[in-house]
């Protein structure tokens, strides 16, 4: 049986207390990267986050830093985003396929 590795690293440098670290997180693109990273500033609590360095285009991974406020656990920051964003994206899909079901929307064909 394979060894499966993990989603989310926390990487070497962060504070005890996890109120600033940096996260990478594997298979990812920027693309998810800034739609959590506008998730986790909408929260007043985080001092700052940013998607960091990306080591090269061909590796599927980024770099998030958190920085909370009052000591706070960045990660607890990361996990409500997570589930904030999947809670956005479940809405949009939601939304999408109650508008196919009424059959309500412009058509377009493509002439040659």
């Amino acid at each position: 049986m394979a060894e499966t590795s993990p989603k989310i690293k926390i990487m070497a440098g962060a504070a005890p207390d996890l109120s600033a670290a940096t996260f990478q997180i594997f298979d990812e693109s920027h693309t998810i990267g800034n739609a959590l990273r506008w998730m986790i500033m909408k929260n007043p609590k985080v001092e700052f986050a940013d998607i960091g360095y990306v080591p090269h285009p061909s590796e599927n991974l980024i770099q998030l830093r958190i920085q909370m406020y009052d000591g706070l656990s960045s990660l607890n920051a990361l996990l409500e985003a997570l589930t904030n964003l999947d809670a956005v994206c479940e809405a949009v899909e939601n939304k999408y396929h109650a508008s196919l079901a009424t059959n309500d929307y412009e058509r377009w064909e493509e002439r040659s």
